[in-house]
């Protein structure tokens, strides 16, 4: 577990510290560009071929699933971490340590333009002040392209992936005026497959999502879904510019991490849609999930922006410490009483052993339509 903040936080470039993760230059499998491809077959998932490393990396993580706990707290380096992520890494931990499980600390780094300089250093030391202490050397995504790439290649030669060039001004232009474009219509999936560049720009890769609801595990609840083809549609893995996509990176990352629970904000429900479509295009189990309420004042309503995105800079300087904000955050999420002040861990031993720690999201609730009936799609 971390101890202190100059152990827990390596900045020196080595080795991935995850076994069985490989590093860039490992994957030996990078796509020609220029490769043509025919339009796709219907592809059976147990005909997606990765890596012999990685498909023995993936086993082992599946089997780590098995073995107990596993959670993590996933932040981006863009700056300080605001009430609401505070929020979600505190009941995060708690679940993770109520198990006796792990509780893994990965920087989502990937798009390097959004990166702070000294972003990360402040998310370690606010966590540890809180006493929100992680297992194991923190783990980068930027330190794990070598796997993202394998596995594009993998979903890329099964004929899961198209080349999309629709840029973002024509689908906001085709959303205009009323907004009504949320997902992606399609427009290249049948088209002339070509990798290479056009007019000197590369194409965006995206997913071929197949029709049918997207089904995972929700805490307690009977599960979370969601429709395919009218709520995450064909997703972009690989932007034009090269760049992995969010939803890729966090996939792979579940699964060959042994992610066995993932804790988030409820507004990130669409997210989890789009990563178990790409779990599921691997072949593999996504994670259980539980969407964290959003946070409402006294009145229900939902708290300001500016509220939640104060960070602890702002709470310390109004003289708060680390007992009074953790009191805050429980109580925000009906754990303890308003006005409450408690460690971490003192939060943690007055828990009860087993049993959900929050109700099923509304989402949760609603049960997914007759399977057959498909909604149209956008």
């Amino acid at each position: 577990m971390a101890t202190a903040l100059q152990s827990s936080a390596r900045t020196v470039p080595g080795p991935d510290p995850v076994p069985g993760i490989p590093t860039d230059g490992e994957d030996g499998d990078r796509p020609e560009q220029n490769a043509p491809t025919s339009p796709a077959p219907a592809v059976s998932l147990a005909r997606l071929r990765l890596p012999e490393h990685l498909q023995a990396s993936l086993a082992a993580a599946q089997e780590q699933r098995l073995r107990g706990y596993r959670g993590r707290f996933a932040p981006s380096p863009t700056g300080e971490l605001h009430r609401g992520n505070l929020r979600t890494a505190l009941l995060s931990w708690l679940a993770a340590r109520r198990r006796r499980g792990e509780w893994l600390l990965r920087i989502d780094d990937l798009d390097t333009p959004r990166n702070r300089a000294g972003a990360e250093e402040a998310i370690l030391a606010d966590l540890l002040w809180l006493g929100l202490d992680w297992d194991g050397p923190v783990l980068r995504q930027s330190r794990r392209r070598g796997i993202y790439a394998s596995v594009l290649s993998a979903l890329r030669r099964a004929g899961l992936l198209y080349p999309c060039r629709c840029s973002r001004r024509l689908l906001a232009d085709i959303s205009a005026p009323h907004g009504g474009l949320n997902v992606y219509p399609g427009f290249c999936r049948e088209g002339p497959h070509a990798w290479g560049p056009e007019q000197g720009r590369l194409p965006s890769w995206r997913l071929r999502l197949p029709p049918g609801n997207l089904h995972w595990r929700e805490g307690s609840s009977c599960g979370g879904w969601l429709d395919g083809a009218t709520a995450v549609g064909d997703g972009v893995l690989r932007r034009a510019d090269g760049v992995v996509a969010y939803h890729l990176a966090t996939a792979v990352d579940e699964l060959w991490l042994g992610i066995s629970d993932v804790v988030r904000g409820e507004d990130l429900w669409s997210s989890t849609g789009a990563q178990v479509a790409v779990m599921q295009a691997v072949g593999a189990e996504p994670p259980a999930y539980t969407h964290v309420p959003l946070w409402r004042d006294a009145n229900g309503e939902r708290l300001s922006k500016r509220d939640r995105s104060e960070g602890l800079t702002g709470l310390r300087r109004g003289g708060r410490d680390a007992a009074a904000v953790i009191g805050e955050l429980a109580a925000s999420l009906n754990l303890v009483p308003a006005g409450s002040r408690l460690s971490a861990r003192e939060l943690l031993a007055s828990l009860p052993a087993e049993g959900p720690l929050l109700p099923p999201p509304q989402q949760a609730l609603r049960q997914p339509p007759t399977p057959g009936r498909q909604q149209a799609e956008v």
